[in-house]
């Protein structure tokens, strides 16, 4: 559940930029919040990239004869 933190964490983060730019109009907290989305992008790859790895690693026999059921 740390993945989660992080990335309420990291949403949490963006506030202030995007109540300036959507709230106020502030043409530079725009740039902010297209950057923070690029990054919370990234996060997102990150996390999708671990969670299929865990996934593969669940799938992947212990050893290659214990499939086949040899020894």
């Amino acid at each position: 559940m740390d993945r989660l933190q992080e990335l309420k964490d990291l949403v949490a983060s963006f506030e202030k930029d995007f109540v300036k730019f959507y709230e106020k109009g502030n043409k530079s907290a725009g740039t902010r919040v297209r950057k923070h989305m690029n990054e919370l992008k990234r996060k997102a790859q990150e996390i999708r990239k671990e969670v299929q790895e865990r996934k593969a690693a669940e799938k992947e026999p212990e050893s290659p004869g214990a499939a086949a059921g040899q020894e």
